[in-house]
């Protein structure tokens, strides 16, 4: 009897083992499959490429129900979910392309014709250069036409705008493709196209120059007098992301979460303030913090006199693992003045940038980045950007469950955010300017959630974004600019600022039902979060607790109570 039922044990983990590599082999093909299709499908936009794209995840969305979820352990059935999740996007998201491709088909008359000789390019095929020719020449006056409709419709939503913009730099890219292929190689089209290229090539580039200026212009476009021209996405729009980031909040319950976490920075801070002797008046005790800024040529050192501190602080208190690779291999440089104007602070990873005024800024833009990078500032973020924050993310993520896509900054700053917050309960900042800085982070990161929300609620403007950063949180206007900046315009996803405090408050919450519980030391919490690479909080937490999700898995953990 007792044979049998090792034998049983033993069937079931190798069942259970093969299930977990199919997922493995699924994940990797994926990528491998996506890889060779972009690069081969390069144009952006273009309906051969759409149409291949959504064949590929339907094709695999296929494969992934033929999949026994039931045979799949806690992390495989993690990696199902998300797989699934990822694909239905796609599909989604190209649908909306091909519905906003369609209502633009009109203004890129003959665009089927060079997406036709881009296809036939790739393979080598003999265009008929003469034909080709006049097709360019039709084209380039088709738009030169199309240019001035443009201009004066009011008709287009930002949505489409911005769609017809990624057309023309599509086209553009298809036509260069072209020509660079056949120009000087093809004696046929280097007699006939070259001349009827360049004025396909001029008027692709001014057609992309009047979308790029309609972008500009768009309904609710308005400069609001910060220079900053945001589009705020709506209401449901941010609750399909959040569920899609399994985030089962609203966004008016992610604001009063801020706003708690506000209150205990407003306390702490006032805290701090009086141990400096300024009373409740936290504002003046901040001034003095800022003004402890290092003279112009020091502030590598003093970063890395901080960085040595930090290392130290997590090896003395066993908090995670180090890899002496991960210490040795990151580096500095230092940030352009352009960079600066979107990351006024320091940004992070393998490679550590700096941001410190350079000799042709102006004199008050140097202060105000000397101020805000003071050292108390960055005691708090030198581990958020280097170990253990982001340097060390990107070092494990290289080398563990690589086979894992599944990026979220929820994870990625919820992470570095959460070092923050475990270093604040952890004691060590060393003196009440050092936990001034450490709350000026905190609550940066509190009104990253109010203003990113209330903008994108389309409650708040910019500027009040702007001013909110400088009364509520005491940043410099130059900063605080930035930093609104970088939100609304910079690339950035519309959850990205929200992230960061979200994220490290589900890291917090899954810290105090494993680490304080006693179910693991600090060091196996940490160690075993990175070495399953990048995923949403609550799915770590399934296999952290070993609890397999459902097939129909909806995000419901409530990591915070409100």
């Amino acid at each position: 009897m007792k044979r049998r039922l090792l034998q049983l044990l033993f069937m079931m983990i190798l069942g259970q083992a093969s299930a977990q590599q199919q997922m493995t082999d699924l994940l990797v093909h994926y990528e491998a499959d996506k890889g060779s299709l972009n690069r081969f499908y390069t144009i952006d936009n273009s309906p051969e490429r759409r149409e291949r794209l959504k064949t590929f995840n339907k094709d695999y969305l296929q494969q992934l129900a033929a999949v026994n979820f039931d045979a799949l352990p806690a992390g495989a059935r993690v990696d199902y979910v998300l797989l699934r999740r990822d694909l239905q996007e796609q599909l989604r998201v190209l649908d909306e392309e091909t519905k906003e491709y369609n209502q633009l088909a009109p203004w890129f008359p003959l665009s089927d014709k060079i997406y036709l000789s881009e296809k036939e390019r790739r393979r080598g095929e003999k265009q008929d250069a003469q034909a080709l020719a006049a097709t360019f020449r039709e084209m380039a006056l088709s738009l030169k036409e199309k240019s001035k409709q443009l201009t004066a419709t009011g008709e287009l939503d930002i949505h489409l705008l911005r769609r017809g913009d990624a057309i023309a730099k599509g086209l553009s890219e298809a036509l260069h493709s072209v020509h660079t292929f056949y120009n000087g190689y093809d004696p046929l089209y280097t007699w006939w196209a070259p001349a009827p290229y360049k004025q396909l090539d001029s008027a692709l580039k001014s057609y992309e120059a009047v979308w790029a200026e309609k972008i500009k212009t768009a309904p609710g476009s308005k400069d609001d007098g910060s220079g900053i021209v945001g589009h705020p996405i709506g209401r449901d729009e941010l609750i399909r992301q959040l569920q899609l980031e399994m985030i089962p909040y609203s966004p008016e319950e992610l604001i009063d979460i801020a706003n708690k976490e506000f209150a205990f920075c407003d306390a702490e801070m006032l805290k701090a303030s009086e141990e400096m002797g300024f009373g409740k008046d936290w504002h003046k005790a901040m001034e003095k913090v800022k003004n402890s800024y290092v003279p112009a040529g020091d502030q590598p050192e003093a970063m890395m006199k901080l960085y040595n501190e930090s290392v130290s602080f997590l090896k003395e208190n066993k908090l995670v693992t180090l890899p002496p690779l991960a210490e040795e291999t990151w580096r500095m440089i230092m940030m352009t003045p352009e960079r600066q104007l979107v990351n006024p602070f320091f940004t992070g990873g393998e490679e550590f940038s700096i941001s410190y005024p350079t000799n042709d800024m102006e004199e008050a833009d140097k202060m105000m980045s000397m101020r805000g990078n003071n050292p108390h500032f960055s005691r708090a973020t030198v581990h958020h950007e280097l170990l253990a924050g982001h340097a060390l993310q990107e070092f494990m993520t290289n080398r563990y469950k690589t086979y894992r896509h599944f990026e979220t900054p929820f994870w990625i700053e919820g992470w570095a955010l959460y070092w923050e917050m475990l270093l604040w309960d952890k004691k060590f900042p060393q003196s009440p300017e050092d936990r001034i800085g450490m709350l000026f982070w905190r609550m940066h990161r509190c009104a990253r959630i109010i203003f990113s929300l209330n903008y994108h609620l389309g409650k708040w403007t910019p500027q009040q974004c702007i001013d909110f950063l400088v009364d509520r949180v005491g940043h410099e206007r130059a900063n605080a600019i930035g930093e609104v900046r970088r939100s609304f315009v910079g690339g950035y996803s519309p959850l990205y600022q929200v992230a960061y405090m979200i994220g490290g408050l589900q890291f917090m919450a899954l810290k105090r039902e494993l680490v304080d519980s006693g179910k693991m030391t600090y060091q196996q919490y940490h160690d075993a979060i990175l070495q399953e690479n990048m995923l949403p909080v609550e799915m770590i937490r399934s296999i952290l607790t070993d609890k397999p999700i459902a097939k129909d898995f909806k995000t419901t953990w409530r990591f915070y109570k409100l």
